[in-house]
């Protein structure tokens, strides 16, 4: 897509800096002294204007992966020694024994050793309902404790969080190419080489039909700039970057650009949990009242 505009944006501004400068070698030889640094200007500007949509886009798509980490817990209370420490999270190693009181997020995943409680999974799992862990039991990071208070052991930190790994997963997916950009890398070499070669040619077949040096050249500058892939090169992998993003956002995780861009052949979606589709949390929708007389005693 680069060198397609960089040719005919760039044979545009020469054209019109020659034709300043010399003017009269061209009045001399009977061609047009027109200038077209407007073409060049704003061909340039809608590129540099799809690019600055591009990593906007992605910027807003960072964001939503900033937001992902932002549901962890900040700090962990750690036992050493017997005694309750509060440390960053980075600093929870493997087997470190953590406390996790009522109301508070589970930092890390790992495996209850002692007390029982609730836990509310719903950013996980979908399940509406709270989930009864006891010794034995695992317990995943991010996810909230309801109900009493447990200790576990630590058995995922740091890049093995549940969290961390779904952060990644959807790095890997924006990362990814879909089928139709892999096809256009296999065929973007000869596409380049064809498409100068039929510039050259238009160039060619305009200049000795009409004579004019000018159109002949427009002409040519024309299909360069037409031929450029703009969709496959800005609106594909944007497309691929914001849809794994807002997806992560909304909690739907994308596996990677080509399943993404195979979804539109989805027909019926089978669920098997009322938490997924719905909040699972009862309220009032409506309500009526009923007048009656009372009964006097």
């Amino acid at each position: 897509m680069d060198t397609l505009i960089a040719l005919g944006t760039g044979a545009a501004y020469l054209y019109s800096l020659v034709v300043t400068l010399f003017p009269s070698f061209f009045m001399t030889q009977g061609f047009q002294t027109h200038v077209y640094y407007e073409v060049a200007a704003m061909v340039v500007t809608l590129i540099l204007l799809g690019r600055f949509l591009e990593h906007r886009a992605m910027g807003q798509t960072s964001e939503a992966i900033c937001k992902l980490m932002g549901i962890q817990a900040k700090t962990a209370r750690v036992m050493r020694d017997e005694v309750e420490i509060d440390v960053p999270i980075k600093d929870v190693t493997i087997n470190d024994v953590i406390l996790v009181r009522p109301g508070e997020k589970i930092p890390v995943g790992g495996e209850v050793i002692d007390g029982a409680s609730t836990v509310d999974e719903a950013m996980v799992t979908g399940e509406s309902l709270p989930v009864k862990k006891q010794p034995g039991d695992e317990v995943i990071g991010a996810t909230i404790n309801k109900t009493g208070s447990f200790k576990f052991r630590a058995t995922r930190v740091g890049k093995d969080k549940f969290l961390a790994q779904i952060v990644k997963l959807v790095q890997e997916a924006q990362g990814s190419k879909a089928p139709i950009q892999r096809l256009a890398d296999q065929v973007t070499g000869w596409f380049v080489r064809a498409m100068i070669a039929i510039t050259i040619t238009t160039f060619v077949i305009w200049f000795n039909l009409t004579g004019n040096f000018t159109l002949a050249m427009m002409t040519m500058v024309g299909v360069l700039i037409i031929a450029c892939p703009c969709a496959l090169g800005l609106a594909t992998p944007t497309s691929v970057m914001v849809g794994t993003g807002k997806g992560a956002e909304n909690g739907i995780l994308i596996k990677d650009a080509q399943s993404l861009e195979l979804a539109y052949k989805i027909q019926t979606i089978v669920l098997d949990k009322t938490g997924t589709l719905t909040q699972g949390k009862p309220t009032v929708t409506d309500f009526a009242t009923v007048q009656g007389t009372a009964n006097q005693n």
